[in-house]
């Protein structure tokens, strides 16, 4: 029975970690939209170069830096415009519910199943088409809240009912 115990704290903990890397990660996405929609394209191109512009010229056929740079230099206004807005619509709505969940909120599971199940569907959408690494390892990450999140969600209503 104590080895369940620490199982059960262990998992708990682990949820609580992914629940804090969703945090900051809806933080970071939030902040990125809005920097997108004041930003011009130029100053977008220019940032990413200064980042990786010797690294091209050293290695000039790295395929995931000039797959980078290709991206930046056919940021149109109408992506640059979907861009802010699916960061700051992605951000805000994770950000929601992971505070909800921190606060073990009982509503916010299921609905956390619903959103994280929708955004995981549409970015292996999305992967389908561009392979994005970054695309592929958040739908993962996402899977894998999603599954703790599941688990919590029985143990909460366990307690819940149980008292």
């Amino acid at each position: 029975m104590q080895n369940n115990a620490k199982t059960e704290k262990e998992i708990h903990q682990i949820f609580d970690v992914s629940l804090l890397l969703k945090g900051i990660h809806a933080l970071i996405e939030t902040i990125g939209g809005f920097v997108f929609l004041f930003i011009t394209k130029a100053t977008i191109v220019n940032f990413v170069n200064f980042f990786i512009q010797d690294e091209i010229t050293e290695e000039p056929n790295n395929h995931i830096l000039n797959y980078i740079s290709q991206i930046t230099q056919h940021f149109t206004g109408s992506s640059k415009s979907f861009a802010a807005l699916y960061l700051i619509s992605h951000g805000i709505i994770n950000g929601f519910i992971v505070v909800a969940l921190w606060k073990e909120k009982l509503w916010a599971y299921p609905v956390s199943f619903v959103v994280l199940g929708f955004f995981g569907v549409y970015q292996l959408y999305a992967y389908s088409f561009n392979h994005s690494l970054w695309l592929l390892g958040l739908t993962v990450l996402d899977a894998v809240v999603i599954l703790l999140v599941w688990h919590e969600y029985g143990i909460i209503k366990k307690n819940k009912y149980s008292q």
